[in-house]
């Protein structure tokens, strides 16, 4: 898939969450308070996520 320069498998919230091992409301909660950033938000408003990214930023919000 690739969509506005991003190319990579994109997946919804839950799949991340459970692939991080959260809850899928922790990552919503974390998206909305700007703690992560999905990788492309649907015009619909449904986050889609690339996990090499997500775990990315997870790693620099440890530091």
């Amino acid at each position: 898939m690739i969509v506005a320069g991003v190319s990579a498998k994109l997946i919804p919230t839950g799949e991340a969450a459970k692939a991080i091992g959260v809850d899928r409301g922790t990552l919503v909660r974390w998206h909305r308070d700007g703690l992560v950033t999905p990788a492309l938000v649907t015009p619909g408003g449904h986050a889609r996520w690339d996990l090499d990214d997500l775990l990315k930023q997870l790693r620099e919000m440890r530091k």
